[in-house]
């Protein structure tokens, strides 16, 4: 029966373990930078780790199904309480996550966001290529997302459509 309950399992020091070190990917996540775990922000990312060793040690070592179920809880919880204080306040929301940055304005590739981006021009080239940009003059705004995606918004060769500035609300300009 020890492998469903054990009364020596430190579910305390599990919880309190979770915190930790959720919040210790957060925080490493965010020095590394965005295009480390393209598709994840950093929240996405620790959560994602987190549950990931919980399920392994679970399966694998002498964890009991009641360690691993609070500490996968204790996770979900923290995901839950964090999404609500992020909407609640807003630093808490731009300590987490990245805000989007420009990599072009324009027609002009912003080389210094590029660097604090740790984007190559190559990628930038690529990305345009994928969006089917036949020049630079079709570019109207290039965004590293905060997931590390890269966002192309240009014009078709033959468009006179205006462009919604309302796009690049929450978009820096600088890094």
């Amino acid at each position: 029966m020890k492998w469903l309950y054990s009364s020596s399992d430190p579910i305390l020091q599990t919880l309190i373990g979770c915190i930790l070190i959720f919040i210790i990917i957060i925080f490493l996540t965010r020095i590394i930078g965005l295009r480390s775990f393209a598709k994840f922000t950093a929240y996405d990312f620790a959560f994602t780790i987190a549950i990931g060793s919980i399920i392994s040690s679970t399966l694998t070592s002498s964890t009991s199904i009641a360690h691993g179920f609070t500490a996968i809880a204790g996770l979900l919880i923290l995901t839950y309480i964090f999404s609500l204080l992020q909407r609640k306040i807003k630093p808490l929301s731009k300590l987490i996550s990245n805000a989007p940055l420009l990599l072009m304005d324009g027609n002009t590739i912003l080389e210094e966001n590029l660097k604090h981006a740790r984007v190559e021009k190559k990628q930038l080239t690529a990305k345009l290529r994928e969006a089917n940009v036949l020049n630079y003059d079709q570019v109207v705004a290039v965004v590293l997302e905060s997931t590390g995606a890269i966002s192309v918004l240009h014009k078709t060769a033959n468009s006179d459509e205006e462009f919604n500035k309302d796009l690049l609300l929450g978009v820096r300009k600088t890094p």
